[in-house]
């Protein structure tokens, strides 16, 4: 009972950070030059923007060590972003050995990407 207790509490804690907005950082800042014309003149102005960087700011040695020693439970996919799949790994311990071993080559090759963007590092 404690055991599973501890396991249910950890699941938990998992998919409480998962499911947490991230904020639009870093952003990536574009100065443009931008003509007007009002009145029949010309006038030349500087428009700043800001766009967000596709990166989720997970790290790829990071998802290799929750593989490494937490993938049979499915702490790889809840760290990557993929809750429900993170949730049916957990079930099925792994795939029963098989779908641990595929996110593990995965993430070695840097197929198996986070959800929201890239890695921020890679290996």
């Amino acid at each position: 009972m404690k055991k599973s207790l501890t396991i249910y509490t950890f699941l938990f804690a998992f998919l409480a950070f998962s499911f947490n907005s991230h904020a639009s950082f870093p952003v990536k800042k574009k100065t443009e030059k931008v003509e007007v014309i009002k009145n029949n003149k010309v006038e030349k102005n500087e428009v700043t923007t800001f766009a967000t960087v596709a990166s989720s700011g997970k790290s790829q040695v990071t998802a290799l060590l929750l593989s490494l020693f937490l993938g049979g439970l499915g702490v790889d996919r809840f760290y990557l972003g993929y809750t429900l799949l993170g949730v049916l790994k957990l079930i099925t311990l792994g795939g029963f050995g098989i779908w641990y071993i595929i996110d593990l080559v995965m993430i070695i090759t840097g197929d198996l990407q986070p959800k929201n963007g890239s890695y921020s590092k890679t290996l």
